[in-house]
């Protein structure tokens, strides 16, 4: 379950805790309608930024890491010429999850193609979109000069499915669709459907879990979102989608408990993380917010009780 990597370091702020810009027209025409998880990182401000790297190299998903060698072997470099990149994990028609990168940035598309020319390296015709592999079991396609989507075989047909052959796309996900607008200009941001959700609560609580009533709740979260800024300091940002605001506060209720039980073993900057953490609900959401300086956020990073929450 490391694709939750960076949605459960970030609710390590019970314990603790992958600007960017809205995904473009053409990225959005390959994202399956059954999202499990999308997580998305703005590269520019991890060059700006000591924080965000850090963020970055502590809680990155293996499958992100993955996407990034898969590039660098295809002669992109993520570090220096990509300016996003969005993981997504979605669920297959028949059962399992598949996962694909889209890559947004100044690619030099004609140089790439030249270049397998002349290596006489011949693209996969799927439909309309010419494939080409990266290696590691990996292929991409560039569906205009600066978007790059890439993956393996079954996931990145999946993908194309969506564009060139009818396959229920993002657009037909309201919950998951409204989420995305709501967080996508955030530098680091991430969405989960209702299984991640549920998932990840339990994750977070712990051993609060099993002595509170998160079952009574459960099954009445419908998806979550969570956005991360590192303008003077770090600012985190979790929103828990739920069926009532009842659920939204009951919920809400069992997070501050979790908080008072996390204190009870945290050491002093765990304690100090937990203690400027806040959590409310409106409405049907919970939201739950955190705010400190560059610092303290990377010693938290190098916790035991945000390695327990994020591994």
């Amino acid at each position: 379950m490391k694709c939750f990597g960076l949605g459960l370091a970030a609710l390590s702020l019970l314990a603790s805790s992958a600007l960017a810009a809205p995904l473009s027209s053409n990225a959005r025409t390959v994202i399956p309608s059954a999202i499990q998880q999308m997580i998305s990182v703005d590269y520019r401000e991890l060059r700006n930024s000591p924080s965000a790297r850090a963020l970055k190299d502590r809680v990155m998903p293996d499958t992100l890491k993955q996407f990034e060698q898969a590039l660098r072997a295809s002669g992109i470099d993520p570090d220096k010429d990509a300016e996003q990149l969005t993981f997504i994990s979605y669920r297959a028609p028949k059962g399992g999850l598949r996962s694909i990168g889209i890559a947004q940035g100044p690619f030099k598309q004609k140089e790439f193609l030249q270049k397998a020319k002349l290596k006489k390296i011949k693209p996969e015709k799927y439909l309309l979109t010419d494939i080409y592999p990266m290696g590691s079991g990996m292929s991409m396609a560039f569906l205009d000069p600066s978007t790059i989507v890439f993956g393996d075989g079954s996931a990145l047909h999946g993908a194309i499915d969506v564009r060139d052959n009818g396959a229920d796309s993002i657009e037909k996900n309201g919950t998951i669709n409204d989420l995305v607008a709501g967080v996508d200009s955030a530098p680091v941001w991430s969405v989960l459907d209702q299984q991640g959700t549920q998932y990840m609560m339990k994750s977070a609580l712990g051993q609060a879990s099993s002595v509170a009533d998160y079952d009574v709740v459960k099954n009445r979260l419908l998806a979550s979102d969570y956005m991360m800024n590192f303008d003077n300091g770090v600012t985190f940002d979790l929103n828990v989608k739920t069926s009532d605001a009842m659920t939204a506060a009951s919920l809400a209720g069992l997070v501050k408990a979790g908080v008072i039980y996390r204190k009870m073993s945290a050491t002093a900057t765990e304690k100090l993380a937990l203690e400027n953490t806040t959590v409310d609900s409106t409405h049907d959401l919970l939201q739950m917010h955190f705010k400190t300086d560059d610092q303290r956020f990377q010693s938290l990073l190098k916790s035991d009780l945000f390695a327990a929450v994020s591994h």
